[in-house]
């Protein structure tokens, strides 16, 4: 398939810039693959969609404080970088930079006065670098008194609250972007999902960077992902495939839980998934064959992104782009802060 296949006009000002005060006060469009349906419903009331058995598959994933802002040890001159993840060195992290050019091998940069030092040891294939930090005490807790939350590039200030670019499940540490399918979800509504007889379980796939950067191919099938790690817990395997077993819905909520579960899929008999933890690479576009989701939660993407290829392949490419037609006609709120879809 081509790029230009997965592109649509989206006006600047339906770019949401801040979330809604309320979490679940998002809109929700409710799209039916079998039918070709769309419908435009408030996200709390997801519930009345929630069927006995549907698991709610969601991604723990918590994202750091990971932009830093620097100056070079010798000159003085700035810079930004932004950790992406660790290399399997100890201190070693693989990093972006800018500005590029000051950032050559050997050369030192430093944060806070001094309280974290960065050698730049080398150039990655896809124009990152590969530093060695140095420092006294707990990087973590050094990284949560420089660092900032790396918000995506359309997103023009800092959050007054960090903690609303988190899902309120986020646990285990190491994105750096958020999976933004799950920023709708309140204790309240995960305690409403499961008294109706759902159920919500977690997965791990820390997502990169590699989120954001365009496709530049003209031809989708000749694009490289850029590998995130992920891990699906035995716990959750289990209850995944007891759900197919008996017929239950399996939910993905994001495309970062449809891209671990896919990953895990298996031929084992009586499984479609199995429990194991890794990097993946996996790129879905229209012509996947999905294994094990059933149904996604997901929010509203960048044009011509892997993000909008996976979704149009969950659904159909002419039916996904039906929905954003509508959904900017509508002012639906777009990408990270924005409003969801329900694709059943």
């Amino acid at each position: 398939m081509k790029l230009e296949e997965f592109d649509y006009n989206l006006p600047e000002e339906l770019i949401a810039q801040k979330p809604l005060f309320n979490r679940s006060d998002s809109r929700l469009m409710m799209v039916n693959r079998e039918f070709k349906e769309i419908k435009n419903e408030s996200f709390k009331n997801i519930i009345d969609y929630v069927q006995k058995g549907d698991l709610f598959i969601v991604n723990n994933s918590k994202v750091m404080p990971a932009r830093l802002f620097g100056k070079k040890k010798e000159t003085g001159g700035k810079l930004e970088m932004v950790l992406i993840h660790p290399t399997e060195n100890e201190g070693e992290w693989e990093v972006l930079v800018k500005p590029g050019k000051r950032a050559k091998p050997g050369t030192i940069f430093e944060f806070g006065d001094g309280i974290l030092e960065a050698e730049i040891k080398s150039t990655t294939p896809e124009g990152g670098r590969i530093v060695k930090f140095n420092y006294q005490g707990n990087f973590q807790q050094i990284l949560d008194q420089l660092g900032e939350m790396p918000l995506p590039p359309y997103i023009k200030r800092q959050l007054d609250d960090p903690d609303r670019y988190q899902t309120v499940y986020a646990k285990e540490r190491g994105s750096v972007a958020a999976p933004t399918a799950g920023l709708h979800f309140t204790p309240d509504l995960i305690e409403k999902i499961k008294e109706k007889g759902g159920d919500v379980i977690e997965l791990t796939l820390h997502v990169g960077l590699g989120t954001f950067r365009p496709v530049k191919v003209t031809d989708i099938e000749k694009h490289k992902m850029h590998s995130e790690y992920y891990y699906l817990p035995v716990e959750s395997a289990e209850k995944i495939n007891n759900a197919k077993r008996n017929g239950c819905r399996v939910i993905a909520v994001g495309t970062t839980a449809v891209r671990t579960l896919e990953t895990c899929k298996t031929e084992e008999k009586g499984k479609c998934v199995k429990s194991s933890k890794g990097w993946t690479d996996i790129f879905i576009y229209p012509g996947y064959e999905f294994k094990v989701v059933d149904s996604l939660v997901t929010n509203f993407h960048l044009p011509k992104s892997t993000l909008l290829m996976l979704v149009s392949a969950f659904a159909s490419n002419e039916l996904i782009m039906e929905a954003y037609q509508e959904a900017v006609q509508e002012k639906y709120r777009f990408f990270s802060f924005g409003d969801a879809m329900f694709i059943e």
